[in-house]
């Protein structure tokens, strides 16, 4: 993602999902720095062993702008995605923070 002047300053997640937390850059799009950071964390993973060389990312993803003021906020919800995921599985937070935004979105084009 640094090469694509978007450092990232926090990634976390569990084993189903990962986020990352990281300024946009001014000119690369966003599906481009997606892509990238995809296929190059698909490249390491493959080389941690057997058990990691049929992984692939799911086709799609969500990116969700944050206002500076939310910034620490977001960190902290990152550093502590384990605690978190005790209380609510990634997909029911996930279906929920869509409601609250009234975001519309199709079930199918979400889990592949």
């Amino acid at each position: 993602m640094k090469a694509y002047d978007s450092p990232a300053s926090i990634i976390g997640g569990n084993q189903d999902h990962v986020h990352i937390l990281c300024r946009l850059s001014k000119t690369k799009p966003l599906a481009k720095i997606i892509a990238e950071a995809k296929r190059n964390s698909s490249k390491w993973i493959k080389t941690k062993g057997g058990d990691f060389s049929s992984f692939q990312w799911q086709n799609g993803y969500g990116a969700f702008s944050v206002s500076f003021s939310r910034v620490r906020e977001v960190h902290e919800y990152i550093l502590n995605q384990k605690k978190h995921h005790e209380k609510m599985t990634f997909k029911e937070e996930y279906r929920a923070f869509l409601q609250r935004l009234n975001i519309d979105f199709d079930e199918s084009h979400i889990w592949d």
